[in-house]
């Protein structure tokens, strides 16, 4: 089911908006949360470019993000290579595998980490999609992050190893908006999913063999 509710107009900063999507989703419920991660995992379980690819990087939503815990479960049981996150210092990305809740530890900023072999920065190359966390996507597939850096770095990253994984972003409905300010090295998306659909802003990637 593609995703074509009408998007929300949005003026302001940057700084601005992240206000007002965190101020959003601090109103949610525990329940809310929930709920939306049901729907959200049965949305992202329905697009190819997860399912059948060999390799996701992902990452442990943590608070009212949109829950990711059930659909990391579900890529495991399809047989997929989960990396997640490790915040370096510098606010970089390192990659480990993700081998289940049980081998997830605590780590700063009240994240959840991989325990196991830290894999590099340059890991994520591998990877045949990108989940990437967010607070909002315009009608052109630009993603508003929360203004630390590190998915910058890590899309800039796969711009120089010359890769091109699909990359997925996981938002509330009312965070698809008709405009978001944006920068000239910022990177669009190919896929919103939320719990009400999927929005589509290029063609899907070519099959994997």
């Amino acid at each position: 089911m593609e995703f074509v509710r009408t998007v929300i107009k949005y003026d302001g900063s940057k700084g601005e908006l992240r206000r007002d999507f965190l101020a959003m989703r601090a109103g949610l419920t525990p329940n809310d949360v929930v709920a939306a991660g049901t729907a959200l995992t049965q949305r992202a379980l329905a697009l190819p470019e997860l399912t059948e690819a060999g390799t996701v990087a992902a990452y442990v939503s943590v608070g009212r993000e949109p829950a990711t815990r059930a659909l990391l479960d579900a890529l495991l049981e399809h047989g997929v290579r989960v990396l997640l996150p490790v915040l370096l210092p510098d606010n970089d990305l390192d990659w480990g595998v993700y081998r289940g809740a049980d081998h997830l530890v605590r780590a700063s900023r009240g994240l959840l980490e991989p325990d196991g072999e830290r894999l590099g920065p340059s890991a994520v190359t591998s990877a045949d999609a990108v989940l990437l966390p967010g607070l909002a996507v315009d009608a052109r597939g630009m993603r508003m992050g929360r203004g630390g850096g590190s998915y910058d770095r890590v899309l800039a990253r796969l711009d120089r190893a010359g890769v091109s994984p699909a990359r997925v972003v996981l938002l509330y409905d009312n965070e698809v908006v008709a405009a978001v300010p944006s920068e000239p090295h910022d990177h669009p998306v190919q896929v919103a999913v939320t719990p009400g659909g999927v929005r589509r802003f290029s063609p899907r990637p070519r099959p994997f063999p």
